[in-house]
């Protein structure tokens, strides 16, 4: 693993809930039109943070 990595990757785990908690039934409420670009702004953030530290060559065009 890079630790570089750390931080970037630190500051996603909010968005692992974002893999359970609307699979199973139960009450919740679907994400707000501000988490969910919040959401999305941090998991395009982590994407560039790993893409950023690819070899060139192994890096999606």
């Amino acid at each position: 693993m890079d630790p570089t990595l750390r931080d970037p990757l630190q500051a996603a785990l909010p968005l692992s809930q974002y893999a359970w908690k609307h699979r199973y039934p139960g009450e919740w409420a679907p994400p707000s039109k501000l988490e969910a670009t919040e959401a999305l702004t941090l998991a395009q953030a982590v994407y560039r943070s790993i893409l950023d530290r690819l070899p060139s060559d192994v890096a999606p065009g």
